[in-house]
């Protein structure tokens, strides 16, 4: 067991030993991070730089990468800037790059051989049929659309 108390690994201050092990039943550190937070951590993590923070500097450089993309540094604190005239949020109208049937809710079933209609609205699954031909599942999609989203740009 190699002794850390007193090193410093990122942020992160070692204080003292604890007696909690984690799932590969390494010893947890109780560390005292810049921000003022006391957390528990790996030591294998500590020494090969894994942690370097108790969450605080991952927050940070998120916060500063956010406010870098011009489109978001204008609307910051507009929360309404991201949402279309409905007041549905932009990247629920976005096709996603892994979308391969080209309409959003819409993909291919490839177990039952059938194309699959999706719409979920605030975490409920609205609309979850199968289809035997592409035309229906799009048609059952737009129509929930039309009924719960009222209409997407």
């Amino acid at each position: 067991m190699i002794d850390m108390r007193g090193k410093t690994f990122g942020r992160l201050t070692v204080l003292a030993m604890t007696e909690h092990r984690n799932a590969n039943r390494n010893i947890l550190w109780l560390c005292r991070c810049t921000c003022g937070r006391i957390v528990e951590e790996d030591g294998y993590n500590l020494r090969h730089g894994v942690v370097k923070s108790c969450g605080c500097l991952r927050k940070e450089s998120s916060a500063t990468r956010i406010r870098q993309i011009k489109a978001t540094k204008t609307n910051i604190g507009n929360r309404e800037a991201f949402k279309d005239e409905y007041g549905n949020p932009i990247q629920a109208i976005k096709i996603g790059k892994r979308n391969t049937s080209g309409v959003i809710g819409v993909s291919y079933d490839k177990k039952n051989q059938k194309w699959v209609a999706r719409l979920m609205i605030k975490g409920t699954l609205v609309l979850n049929n199968s289809f035997a031909d592409f035309e229906s599942a799009i048609a059952a999609r737009k129509t929930a659309e039309s009924k719960y989203l009222k209409k997407l740009i």
